[in-house]
């Protein structure tokens, strides 16, 4: 940021930016024929989403608060009902 002269606002602006962008294309991808079978490209997709929770609002890996053990609960402790 200091070399480029930008504020952090900005570089955070871009970086979402970007993952917009990514997720686009992502999702266009997906849509279209491939020789890939579907099940594997749902892991991909799959493990994208997640480290999208994970790192969208910070490094929520690394410094865990409170919204990320709800979903961490939400989905391996609570029951959904039938």
């Amino acid at each position: 940021m200091k070399q480029h002269g930008v504020s952090e606002q900005v570089v955070h602006d871009e970086f979402n930016r970007q993952v917009a962008n990514a997720w686009k294309d992502i999702n266009e991808e997906c849509i279209r024929p491939t020789v890939v079978p579907m099940p594997l490209l749902m892991r991909v997709l799959n493990l994208t989403q997640v480290v999208d929770v994970i790192y969208k609002e910070g490094d929520s890996y690394t410094h865990v608060g409170k919204e990320m053990k709800d979903n961490v609960a939400s989905v391996l402790i609570d029951l959904i009902p039938i």
